[in-house]
């Protein structure tokens, strides 16, 4: 069931909802002065906030090996995990990473609902532990902020909107700084600050857009993004079922809503009617309603609701964490089997993922028998083959690599001034040698031989290729 609210934060008269709560019937944007959450879980949220933006505003400076420990660089197609550099030649491994994404997105919803939305997400830290921060010391809270609204323009109005404004964009700039960071390194932003701008014209110009960007979301988009742009909201509609965790009303003990002063006589539920759950969602909701796309499950209806308890003397709990399941049942939430095997699931992929990044070598090399080329007779007992190879070196040092056979019958003798190939670091390096063989060891048309590439004396790959040679009698 959902509820049309014409005005967001106010009792109203509920019917059918066939739009998100942030727009009304003509389609015009309602905007959301939401309260100020006070109780356990925004003190956790806010402890857990400082926590994310210590790391966000932390992993740049970060390196290992001369190496940022993080780096998405899309216009060089170089990519950077936990101190791994990954080329397009990796791409399996994104393509890996993304069907582990998904396939943890539904398992981890369909058993704890949007609570990575609530807690952990950007946009949401951001948004309400941050910029809706700033907004309540400035503007104060969302009874004031709308009055502020509504208010003719005064010198005291012109400088509160200001200063908000100003602030916010200076935060969207340096959060722009940090999230380009993250793209070209912490090296080469600090290269577009202290060098003259006119050197660095493009990442000047993507600072810009970057802090507009950002700007516009957090002071004029807002929810929005959650409601209307991000598409997780609207899958978790095929995601939840009855037994997922989710933020959620017991109706059973709430119904039927009334005054405080008429619950005992007249047989009501604990729900008094005072809208403190709908004057804090950020979203513009009532949690009440049930399940809900717009819901973040930011449990700022939990917190309000337990204060009106608390102060009424009556259990916590009447806006909770619980499933549909455990409501209709009236029974707590539990984490049930199907919740372990989701998260044993969820830990399996993940699991798998990072052995693979965590085991991914270094040293990549490609050995082709060089087109067009039969075997070449060396003497009266010998076969050589002509190949070429293709080395990627993904290290922060320059490598010579030489060349060995694993069967000590084998030859090599590489083609140039050197006896190695040359490898510069986050490189590509390419060359040509011969493998030679006796002939008596040559038993069919075509020999699998083991060869392996040495960095002095430590072993950094291996590969295998096939030997074309005449059958020996």
């Amino acid at each position: 069931m959902f509820s049309n609210l014409p005005h967001l934060n106010e009792p109203t008269t509920e019917s059918f909802r066939d739009r998100i709560a942030t727009v009304d019937e003509t389609g015009k944007r309602k905007w959301v002065y939401a309260y100020k959450p006070k109780g356990r879980f925004y003190t956790i949220r806010t402890l857990l906030s400082i926590f994310y933006f210590i790391i966000f505003f932390g992993l740049p400076f970060i390196q290992i090996n001369g190496r940022p420990l993080f780096l998405f660089n899309i216009p060089k197609a170089s990519f950077i995990l936990f101190g791994k550099v990954f080329w397009p030649q990796d791409f399996f491994i994104f393509g890996l990473t993304m069907i582990t994404f998904i396939f943890f997105i539904i398992l981890f919803t369909a058993a704890f609902g949007r609570l990575f939305c609530g807690w952990a997400c950007p946009q949401t830290n951001f948004m309400e532990m941050m910029f809706r921060k700033i907004e309540f010391m400035i503007l104060g809270d969302g009874a004031a902020q709308k009055q502020l609204k509504n208010a003719p323009w005064s010198s005291k109005k012109i400088l509160k909107v200001s200063l908000k404004h100003i602030i916010f964009y200076l935060l969207s700039f340096t959060i722009a700084n940090f999230f380009l960071a993250y793209i070209i390194g912490m090296s080469e932003l600090q290269k577009i600050i202290n060098e003259p701008v006119t050197e660095h014209v493009i990442g000047f110009a993507s600072l810009l857009i970057f802090s507009g960007v950002f700007y516009a979301v957090y002071a004029f988009f807002r929810e929005q993004a959650c409601t209307v742009v991000c598409p997780y909201g609207r899958l978790q509609s095929v995601l939840l079922d009855k037994n997922s965790m989710i933020v959620a009303y017991d109706y059973k003990r709430g119904e039927p809503r009334g005054n405080a002063k008429k619950q005992a006589s007249d047989h009501l539920g604990d729900c008094i009617d005072c809208f403190q759950c709908v004057k804090v969602c950020p979203t513009g909701i009532d949690i009440r309603n049930g399940v809900q796309m717009e819901c973040v499950g930011c449990t700022a209806c939990i917190d309000a609701c337990n204060n009106v308890m608390e102060k009424l003397n009556r259990p916590k709990g009447l806006i909770r964490y619980a499933s549909e399941n455990s409501i209709a049942n009236g029974e707590a939430l539990h984490y049930t089997t199907r919740m372990k095997l989701y998260t044993f699931l969820c830990v399996l992929v993940l699991s798998v993922l990072s052995f693979i990044l965590f085991t991914r070598k270094d040293i990549d090399a490609t050995v082709i028998r060089t087109p067009g080329i039969l075997y070449q007779e060396i003497g009266k007992d010998s076969i050589s083959n002509l190949y070429n190879i293709k080395v990627v070196n993904k290290t922060t040092e320059n490598i010579p690599l030489k060349i060995k056979g694993v069967d000590g019958f084998v030859t090599i003798k590489t083609i140039g001034k050197d006896d190695f190939i040359d490898v510069k670091k986050e490189g590509q390096g390419a060359g040509s040698f011969f493998v030679i063989v006796p002939k008596n060891k040559i038993k069919t048309r075509k020999t699998e031989l083991k060869l392996e590439l040495y960095a002095g004396d430590k072993k950094v790959a291996a590969t295998t290729t096939s030997f074309l040679g005449p059958v020996s009698e």
